[in-house]
């Protein structure tokens, strides 16, 4: 992870186009500044950013499916749960699965564990639009290569 860059997401692991699933890693710092505060003597990764890398796993699975033509942005999160604590220097590995797409909309359910450990899970909900800068496009191809997205997922050339 670099919290720095808000890029919680390591790499993929698996991307299913087919099952409209995804699996992603992402490493938890086993030192940074955000443990100091987060909290003094009991370190743990605070709920929002495990609401966060759900929320870009699950956008990486939209990109997939939408062939890098529209781009996700977070709308609503529902049903958050933080199950249990994750902790410096743990492997969260996260799963996303498409519950719904269409009107502009997508819908994901998204669940965070530590081995087999639920940590965390959501439903999430997204507007679809367009890219709205290019440079914003090159970005995500960035992005893409550097987690590991399938390139044969991103068919937009």
């Amino acid at each position: 992870m670099q919290l720095e860059y808000f890029q919680l997401i390591d790499r993929i692991v698996d991307l299913n186009l087919d099952a409209k699933t995804i699996t992603v890693e992402a490493q938890v710092p086993a030192t940074h500044t955000i443990f100091e505060g987060h909290f003094p003597g009991f370190p743990i990764m605070p709920g929002v950013l495990l609401t966060e890398a759900m929320a870009q796993s699950s956008g990486w699975l939209l990109l997939g499916l939408l062939k890098f033509e529209r781009m996700p942005f977070l709308a609503i999160v529902k049903e958050a749960k933080m199950r249990g604590f994750v902790s410096p220097g743990q492997l969260l590995t996260i799963d996303a699965k498409l519950e719904h797409e269409g009107s502009g909309f997508a819908v994901t359910k998204a669940k965070g564990r530590v081995g087999t450990d639920l940590k965390c899970s959501a439903e999430i909900t997204f507007g679809l639009a367009p890219f709205p800068d290019p440079a914003l496009r090159v970005h995500m191809d960035a992005m893409a290569n550097k987690i590991g997205f399938p390139l044969q997922a991103n068919t937009h050339g």
